[in-house]
C-alpha cells in the first residue's frame, strides 16, 4: 500500500518551523544590539590550543581559530575590534581581528604567561609571566612592549585598579603581592600575604584588594593606600572563585570543599553570610545589577540561581558533565556556561532559567569572552 504525502500538511510543518526559529532568534537578539550589529563568544579550548568562535544570534560556531597551546588569559579588548589572550606554552600574546577572525599578532612576553588585562581606557595590556618574574605593559595600537619590570617569583597574576593608576600582581612562589605604579611599572611596595596568593579582586576606590591562596583557607586583604596587610581572612576551606559586586560593598566567593557561598563584608572584612549551594560549586556570574549571581557546580553538572538580596536559591539549571566558567552577555539576556567534559558552551536564556541549546566547542574549553561589533 502506497502512502500518499499530504504537501499541504508538509508546507504547513516548514512554515511553523521557519516562524519558530525566527522567534527564537528574535528573542535571543538583545534590544540594545542594532542592525547591522554582531554578538559572538569566543570559547579558549585548552586541550586542543585553539578559539571557538560563536555567533550568540545564530547560535553556531563560524570558525576555529588556531592560537597556540595552552591558551589562557583570553580578554575582549575594551574599545577595539580585538580578543586578546596568551599561549602559556608559546611565551606569547595574540590579537585576533574579530570581523575576520584571523590572528594579526602575536607578541612575545616571556615564559609561561597565564592572565592578561587592559587598563581601563585600553591603551595598555599587562602581562604577568611566571616562568621569567617579569610583567610587561604593551601598547594595544602598535603591540610594542612599552615597558617591563620585575616582579617576585612567579607572577601570577596581574590586575589593574579600577583607576587605572596601580597593578597588583600575586607572586605564588614568594607569597607576596607587587604593587606597581601602571604608567612606569615602578614598584611602590611589596606586600606580604598567604601563601601562593592567586587570584585578585580590587575595590572600585582603588582602597582595597582581595586576594586568594592556593594552598590555604585564607583570604588576605590588603590596603593599597598604606601598602600594608590588613588581614587575613579564614574561611574554613579553599575559595574557587571571587565575584566583586559592583558597588564593592559584598565579595562572592564560591568553594566547592565548602558546598557553599561565602559572602564578604568589604568594609568590615568579616564573612557575613554562607549559603549552601550543592556538591561542588565553583565559579560564578553576577548580573549588572548584582541581582543574581549563577554558580556553576562542577559535579552536580548544574548552575544555580541566586537571588542575592534575598539569599535565596532558585531551581537549578542543568547544563552539563562538568560546567565551570559562567558568563553573561552584555545586557545579561544569555547565560553562556563552558563544559571542560563534554567540549560545549551551555545557553541559557536568564529570563526564563532554561537551557536554549548546547553548542560544541574545541577540547576542553575554559575562558570565555563575548563582543559585540
Amino acid at each position: 500500500m502506497k502512502l500518499r504525502l499530504n504537501y499541504r500538511l508538509l508546507i504547513l510543518l516548514l512554515l511553523l518551523g521557519g516562524l519558530g526559529i525566527r522567534e527564537v532568534t528574535v528573542e535571543l537578539r538583545p534590544s540594545f544590539l542594532r542592525p547591522g550589529l554582531r554578538m559572538f563568544a569566543y570559547v579558549g579550548n585548552s586541550a586542543s590550543g585553539t578559539l571557538t568562535a560563536i555567533d550568540l544570534i545564530k547560535l553556531a560556531p563560524v570558525a576555529t581559530i588556531p592560537v597556540g597551546e595552552g591558551p589562557t588569559g583570553i580578554r575582549a579588548h575594551p574599545t577595539r575590534k580585538e580578543i586578546w589572550g596568551l599561549s602559556s606554552a608559546g611565551g606569547y600574546a595574540w590579537v585576533l581581528d574579530v570581523v575576520t577572525n584571523q590572528i594579526v599578532a602575536r607578541i612575545p612576553v616571556g615564559a609561561l604567561p597565564f592572565a592578561l588585562d587592559f587598563s581601563p581606557d585600553g591603551a595598555r595590556a599587562y602581562v604577568a609571566a611566571s616562568g621569567s618574574n617579569t610583567i610587561v605593559a604593551i601598547d594595544c595600537s602598535t603591540r610594542q612592549i612599552v615597558a617591563r619590570a620585575r616582579a617576585g617569583r612567579r607572577p601570577w597574576i596581574a590586575r589593574v585598579s579600577p583607576t587605572g593608576k596601580l597593578l597588583i600582581v600575586s607572586n605564588r612562589d614568594d607569597s607576596t603581592v607587587s604593587l606597581l605604579d601602571a604608567g612606569s611599572l615602578s614598584s611602590l611596595g611589596v606586600v606580604p600575604v598567604a601563601p601562593q596568593p592567586e587570584q585578585i579582586a580590587i575595590l572600585p576606590d582603588d582602597s582595597k584588594a582581595f586576594v586568594t591562596s592556593g594552598a590555604s583557607d585564607q583570604i588576605s586583604v590588603v590596603d593599597l593606600k598604606r601598602r600594608v596587610l590588613l588581614s587575613k581572612l579564614a574561611l574554613g576551606n579553599r575559595p574557587d572563585d571571587l565575584i566583586l559586586k559592583p558597588d564593592g560593598g559584598e565579595l562572592y566567593i564560591p568553594s566547592g570543599a565548602a558546598h557553599g557561598l561565602f559572602i564578604v563584608n568589604t568594609q568590615t572584612n568579616d564573612v557575613s553570610d554562607f549559603l549552601l549551594l550543592g556538591m561542588s560549586p565553583t565559579e560564578g556570574a553576577l548580573t549588572a545589577d548584582a541581582d543574581i549571581l549563577y554558580v556553576s557546580d562542577t559535579a552536580a553538572g548544574h548552575v544555580v540561581p541566586i537571588s542575592i538580596g534575598f539569599r535565596q536559591l532558585a531551581a537549578p539549571i542543568h547544563v552539563g558533565q562538568e560546567p565551570r566558567t559562567c558568563r553573561l552577555t552584555p545586557g545579561g539576556d544569555i547565560l553562556l556556561v563552558a563544559d571542560s567534559a563534554s567540549s560545549d558552551l551551555a545557553v541559557i536564556r536568564t529570563q526564563t532559567s532554561s537551557l536554549i541549546t548546547l553548542i560544541p566547542t574545541g577540547q576542553r574549553p575554559q575562558d570565555i569572552v563575548t563582543k559585540v561589533f
